[in-house]
């Protein structure tokens, strides 16, 4: 980063493990002061927390809460703004992910996966609005290639992440010209926990699918918010995939 990108202020749901915790660690790298949200795995955050503060004393704060609960929503960004004096960005990084056949969608896995993939990152933004605008700041959403190419099973997931997608759309008309936003989809660059749906053959043929024949890493995903907060400062509403291609050659 250069000197007028370090010590930004970042709020990041869902930033524990996996893509997030791989997020978190190329923008601490970067300068960045974090606020985590977690939601069930402490051990994972304060583990992350205390790496992350060993290399730069204080720089990473936590927060718990579950995104379900729109009034505690709010608190985070104000959790944010209070350990660091402003906030510069907000990633809206956290997931539910499983399938939803259609005969069998009850209304809980509807507000599960929509509540969590669209309505949160919504009433986030609108909370994180007012500071982000103040510092010229940015949002990076995290969507998903499916939504070009619903998969068959996933429904209700596949719209709540489209419904991410237009929302990113409709907040950089919104918020411009203070603040910009933008969406990164990935692709295949990490199996889903506990999911026997993805058993070898399966992996395989979706490997086989990408244009580079290979899986993702999770730092692909955190170079391109990277590059999406600190290198594209006339960049919004764009929705950047990382999917080795594979959205061309479904």
């Amino acid at each position: 980063m250069t000197s007028s990108d370090t010590q930004k202020t970042i709020l990041i749901t869902g930033g524990a493990k996996r893509v997030g915790a791989a997020i978190c660690r190329l923008l601490h790298a970067n300068g960045a002061n974090l606020m985590i949200h977690y939601r069930s795995s402490e051990h994972e955050a304060k583990t992350l927390q205390s790496e992350l503060n060993a290399a730069r004393t204080d720089s990473v704060e936590l927060i718990q809460a579950d995104l379900l609960d729109t009034a505690a929503l709010p608190g985070l960004v104000e959790a944010a703004v209070q350990a660091f004096g402003g906030l510069d960005v907000l990633i809206n990084n956290a997931s539910s992910y499983y399938p939803t056949e259609i005969g069998h969608i009850d209304l809980a896995a509807w507000d599960d996966l929509t509540g969590t993939n669209l309505r949160a990152p919504l009433f986030l933004a609108q909370a994180a609005a007012p500071y982000l605008k103040v510092r010229g700041g940015c949002i990076v959403n995290i969507t998903d290639m499916h939504v070009e190419q619903p998969k068959i099973g996933y429904a209700v997931y596949s719209v709540a992440k489209a419904g991410l997608v237009t929302l990113t759309r409709a907040l950089a008309k919104e918020l411009a010209p203070e603040v910009r936003v933008n969406a990164v989809a990935p692709g295949p660059v990490l199996w889903p926990e506990n999911n026997l749906e993805f058993d070898e053959d399966y992996r395989q043929t979706v490997i086989g699918q990408t244009l580079l024949k290979r899986l993702g890493e999770p730092e692909n995903v955190a170079q391109a918010v990277r590059f999406l907060i600190q290198d594209a400062p006339f960049t919004t509403g764009q929705v950047l995939a990382v999917d080795g291609g594979r959205s061309l050659n479904l």
